[in-house]
């Protein structure tokens, strides 16, 4: 039986959980839905089965819609991860359950348990209580009874997740032997690459309840479309380069474009992934054979795996390369790239001379082009200093991005959407591919928080108009809600700038200031701008403050050399929201950018931490970013 789901979406209160998923599974294939804690994948199973409601989509099973009916109806078998059987009733009797339940005759019963039974290895077992069994027996109990009464899908959440890695390869061998021989559909939830990669047909890779990609393991492992897969799966190395007369250039190094490389614009940034045993180590150029050489390299560190050598390795040719995998430490200034290397040559090289190892490419994948994904927000205005702020920064950051009016009433939507093709124009936009004009109905922060969620935007850019005096207002509800619930930076603009050419990024000392860095960073490397740097220390700061704030600042500058950023430190004493703004003011920035913790929810919470009183007290585009929880 077929599995196709289309647009499926689920809400738990104003949480997104499952983002607008389309699939199409064809009869007899194992599916894998292969994703991390809380990514929607299980939620995805629930509503398959029956068990969870949809909130809008459609589910159909063999071409016939199931979306409404209950469980039963569905002809679906269901495997939980914590085997949910009947601990009063026998083997037996737990196989026979979903049979007696739909009053077939007991010699069927008998003779269907009995085939189910020797099918899971089971086969004697039948008269024991579930404290009798081990684990891996207690899911093959599980398993026999989901297929007791012949489901055409079967669906399995993570059921070998609480079994040690020895059961759990037995009961993966058995699943697949157990599948093929039936032929039934399955789709199987894990959270582990592994188990994803032994019994998939394909996988369905899914974070934050959107479905990324989909493909057969050696596709996504091999050949993955987007960066999040290349990461994601088998530890991949991603390095960024540029197009240079139709070469890839990698500080020093000259890689040609692979036949089947998307194409890339002259200049234009381009993502290379190769998995660490595709990197060849050796003591002399001489023995790279057919490899590419990227040039020397030194061990940093290296990690015994039993047959193989994981090593880090930083690469003199590579000086100035912004790696993406494995991330940079902060204040990371050299890039390095992950190596597996099998156990004799690891040996070999840990005996040479470090300073004599060469490091080479066997094989490359270059990722498609992409941007920052930006959500701007039109406030309606005849002038919208915001929408025309953001894109101008959308056309910078050569990425996608959705210009976005709310309207309340239905009658409204074609005269904003004249309006925002209008703004368009004006900005000189209407032949930018990847800029679209979209109209909700409905309240506008509501509407404006869920498009943020579902189209999974990396930034937010909203108007804000000024109070009654023409002071211009804070953060609002509107960004306080998608900084809380959508953890996404926002930028918030009353006026906006013509160029952004000078950016101040005023960071805290220590990990709270890491990410308004980092994002500063992107914003300055996405317009070309400069970026300053700036902390401020209150009166009085004892010295070990001051050490520890300029020791910060050292590595935040290091950190944006490496994204390719010219930048520069600044320091600044006394009362930090006077001193940020007088900075900003002398220095006649265009942007800027300021950490800040989310709210909590529930938003009776009123902010009255120091980004809102930036936002408050100046007229200039500033971006508040939440801080990271790690």
């Amino acid at each position: 039986m077929s599995i196709v789901l289309t647009n499926l979406t689920k809400r738990f209160g104003r949480v997104l959980v499952v983002n607008n998923v389309s699939l199409s599974i064809p009869e007899g294939e194992l599916f894998v839905l292969l994703g991390g804690s809380g990514s929607g994948k299980s939620t995805i199973l629930r509503m398959i089965a029956g068990l969870t409601e949809v909130d809008s989509g459609r589910i159909e099973l063999g071409g016939r819609d199931v979306t409404d009916l209950p469980p039963q109806a569905r002809n679906v078998g269901f495997v939980f991860q914590n085997y949910s059987i009947f601990r009063h009733m026998t083997v037996a009797e737990n196989v026979e359950f979903g049979l007696r339940i739909r009053g077939a005759p007991a010699a069927e019963r008998q003779q269907r348990r009995d085939e189910l039974l020797e099918l899971v290895g089971l086969t004697g077992l039948g008269d024991r209580y579930s404290n009798q069994l081990s684990g891996g027996q207690q899911q093959r109990v599980a398993l026999a009874r989901a297929l007791a009464y012949q489901p055409e899908v079967l669906l399995l959440d993570e059921p070998f997740g609480a079994l040690d890695v020895k059961i759990r390869a037995q009961l993966r061998a058995s699943l697949k032997e157990i599948q093929k021989r039936l032929g039934i559909t399955t789709i199987l939830v894990t959270h582990d690459q592994e188990e994803a990669f032994e019994l998939a047909d394909r996988i369905g890779l899914i974070e934050r309840g959107s479905l990324i990609e989909v493909g057969t393991p050696q596709d996504l492992y091999y050949r993955p479309q987007t960066e999040y897969t290349a990461v994601f799966i088998g530890g991949g190395n991603v390095l960024v380069g540029r197009n240079v007369d139709n070469a890839i250039s990698l500080g020093s190094v000259r890689l040609p474009f692979p036949e089947e490389a998307p194409v890339h614009e002259p200049g234009a940034p381009v993502r290379v992934m190769f998995r660490p045993e595709t990197v060849v180590v050796k003591s002399s150029p001489d023995q790279m054979g057919q490899a590419h050489v990227l040039g020397r390299g030194r061990v940093i560190e290296q990690v015994f795996t039993g047959p193989a050598r994981r090593m880090r390795l930083e690469i003199e040719g590579l000086q100035g390369v912004r790696p993406l995998v494995p991330p940079p430490a902060y204040g990371q200034l050299a890039a390095h790239i992950e190596a597996l290397v099998p156990g004799s040559e690891a040996e070999a090289i840990s005996s040479s001379a470090v300073g004599e190892l060469w490091v080479g490419l066997t094989d490359y994948h270059v990722l498609a082009p992409t941007g920052p994904k930006i959500l701007i927000c039109s406030d309606g205005s005849a002038v919208d200093e915001a929408a025309a702020f953001g894109m101008r920064l959308a056309r910078a950051a050569h990425g996608p991005a959705t210009l976005l009016a709310v309207v309340p009433a239905s009658g409204e939507v074609a005269a904003a959407r004249a309006r925002l093709e209008s703004l368009i124009e004006q900005q000189g936009m209407q032949g930018h591919s990847q800029l679209v004009a979209s109209v909700r109905q409905g309240i506008a922060h509501a509407e404006i928080l869920t498009e943020t969620q579902e189209g999974s935007y990396e930034m937010v850019v909203l108007g804000r108009s000024p109070d009654a005096a023409g002071r211009p207002l804070g953060i609002g509800t509107t960004g306080q809600e998608i900084l809380a619930q959508a953890r996404v930076p926002v930028m918030l603009v009353s006026s906006g700038r013509s160029t952004i050419e000078r950016i101040l990024i005023c960071t805290a000392a220590g990990e709270p200031g890491k990410s308004d860095v980092l994002f500063g960073g992107r914003l300055a490397r996405w317009t070309g701008a400069f970026a300053t740097i700036f902390h401020v220390h209150a009166a009085g700061a004892p010295a070990h403050e001051r050490t520890r704030s300029e020791k910060h600042l050292r590595q935040a500058q290091r950190s944006l050399e490496m994204l390719g950023v010219k930048s520069e430190c600044a320091i600044g004493d006394g009362e930090p929201l006077r001193v940020i703004l007088e900075k900003a003011e002398a220095g006649d920035y265009d942007l800027l950018v300021i950490g800040a913790p989310a709210p909590r929810v529930p938003q009776r919470f009123v902010w009255r931490d120091l980004a809102t009183q930036i936002v408050a007290g100046t007229q200039r585009p500033v971006v508040v970013v939440p801080m990271q929880e790690r």
